[in-house]
């Protein structure tokens, strides 16, 4: 069975959003909202709309019918929890600079702190961005060739 260029174009976004989430929500606006200072409430725009963009994902791999597309769809989302394992260790670490802050009675050092901790913070998810992209950029090189994951040619492979 060929796989339909249509099919490879929809398996392929599911690797292309994915790949979009990272460079727009995390390497753009995570950076830009430590730039402008807008506080700390200001870190979870980026967060929100990941999630956003992961609970589409989460839908659509669910939700598809043709199996090539959501293999790969289902794949994305594999992919998305790795990535808010990240998050996860993200929010631990603030977490943890609001316990040791909240008892400081010296303003100006808790301050200091918050800012080098916020900056040590995203890292877990930076990293995590960066590894996920490099899956999804071969992920997306399957799809585009019409194979899945682990079993070459879909054409090949059972169904």
């Amino acid at each position: 069975m060929e796989i339909s260029d249509r099919d490879k174009k929809s398996a392929r976004w599911a690797h292309d959003l994915f790949v979009l989430n990272i460079f727009f929500f995390h390497l753009l606006l995570t950076p830009a909202t430590m730039v402008l200072e807008i506080g700390r409430a200001g870190m979870l725009i980026p967060l929100v709309l990941s999630g956003m963009v992961i609970t589409y994902t989460w839908l659509r791999s669910r939700r598809e019918t043709r199996p090539f597309v959501a293999t790969h769809w289902q794949l994305a989302f594999r992919r998305c929890r790795l990535l808010m394992w990240g998050y996860a260790g993200s929010i631990a670490i603030f977490l943890l600079a609001e316990l040791l802050t909240s008892g400081m009675k010296d303003a100006h050092m808790a301050n200091i702190m918050v800012t080098v901790v916020t900056r040590i913070a995203v890292m877990p998810t930076l990293v995590m961005a960066m590894v996920t992209v490099v899956m999804e950029a071969s992920a997306g090189g399957l799809a585009s060739r019409g194979e899945l994951p682990g079993q070459g040619k879909a054409a090949g492979a059972s169904a």
